[in-house]
C-alpha cells in the first residue's frame, strides 16, 4: 500500500477554532491544538502529539508523537495562572518530550530558543530557559527555573536541579546529576557531576581558535586545580585573560552561579 501524505491540518485532528496556525503548518492525525497556541510558517506536528495554551510555537520546528508541549506545570504552587510556553525556530522535539509552561513565582513563563534537539523522553519543567543549538539526549531531565546555554550539551539520563545553571559550550555526562551549575565549556559527569575538562573537540568543531583553546585550559586550571575560591578565580582570569572574548562566558558564569559550581 502507498504512504499516505497529507498537508495541513489532518481530518482526524482536533485545533480549537481559537488557535493560530500559519498556513503551511501540518498537523497530524489525532493530536490536539487547544485554545491559545500559535504555531509558526514551516511547522510540522506529527500525530498524537498535544499542544496547550498559552503556548507559542516559531517557525521550522518538528514535533513528533505522543510530545506533550505547554502542558500546565507540575508545582503545586501552580494555581491555574495564565503563565506560558515561547518556543523559537527551528527545534526538534522527539517522542514522549515533555515540556511544561511557566509560573508566576519566576516570569511566567518557560523560554526555548531556535535550533535545538530534544531526543525521546526529554522533560523541560516549568521556567526554565534554553538558549540555541543545545542537544538534550535521551531522558536528560529538567528541574524548575534551570538555564541552559547556547551549544550546550546534556548525555542521555542527565538530571539536573532546580535554579542550576548549564553553560554556553559545556557538556555533561550520560546519567550525571547535576546539583551546582556548569560553568561554560566545562565538562562533567558523576553523580553527582564533577567536572573533567575543557570540551575541546566540541569548541574545535565550532571554530574556536588554538590560541583560545589554550587559554581557556590554562583558565580550567586556575578555577579547579588551585584549590581557589570562585572569587579569587574570577579575579586571576580577569588579571590574565579579561581581554580575551572568548573568556567572558566562563567568568559570566562563574560570577553568576548562585548555587555554587561543580567541583
Amino acid at each position: 500500500m502507498a504512504e499516505v501524505n497529507w498537508t495541513g491540518v489532518h481530518p482526524q485532528a482536533i485545533v480549537d477554532p481559537s488557535a493560530r496556525l500559519a498556513d503551511d503548518v501540518i498537523v497530524g492525525p489525532w493530536s490536539y491544538i487547544g485554545p491559545g497556541v500559535e504555531i509558526g510558517a514551516g511547522t510540522e506536528v506529527l500525530s498524537h502529539v498535544v499542544i496547550k495554551g498559552p503556548t507559542v510555537i516559531g517557525r521550522n520546528n518538528r514535533i513528533f508523537q505522543f510530545a506533550s508541549v505547554g502542558e500546565e506545570c507540575q508545582d503545586k504552587k501552580y494555581a491555574g495562572e495564565p503563565t506560558r510556553l515561547v518556543i523559537g525556530d527551528n527545534n526538534i522535539i522527539r517522542e514522549n518530550c515533555t515540556i511544561h509552561r511557566g509560573t508566576v513565582q519566576d516570569k511566567g513563563v518557560t523560554l526555548i530558543g531556535n535550533h535545538n534537539l530534544f531526543m525521546a523522553y526529554v522533560h523541560v519543567a516549568h521556567d526554565c530557559v534554553i538558549g540555541n543549538n543545545t542537544i538534550l539526549a535521551n531522558c536528560a531531565t529538567l528541574a524548575g527555573h534551570v538555564r541552559v546555554g547556547d551549544w550546550a550539551i546534556l548525555g542521555g539520563g542527565t538530571m539536573v536541579h532546580q535554579f542550576c545553571k548549564i553553560g554556553e559550550h559545556s557538556m555533561s555526562g550520560g546519567g550525571s546529576i547535576v546539583l551546582k551549575d556548569i560553568p561554560a565549556y566545562v565538562m562533567a559527569s558523576g553523580q553527582s557531576a564533577s567536572p573533567y575538562g575543557i570540551n575541546v573537540e566540541g569548541l574545535r568543531r565550532r571554530g574556536f581558535s588554538k590560541d583560545a583553546l589554550l587559554a581557556l585550559r590554562r583558565a580550567y586550571k586556575i578555577v579547579f586545580r588551585q584549590g581557589l575560591t570562585s572569587e579569587q578565580a574570577i579575579e586571576e582570569l580577569e588579571i590574565s585573560f579579561g581581554t580575551l572574548a572568548e573568556m567572558r562566558p566562563l567568568i559570566d558564569s562563574l560570577r553568576n552561579a548562585e548555587r555554587g559550581i561543580v567541583r
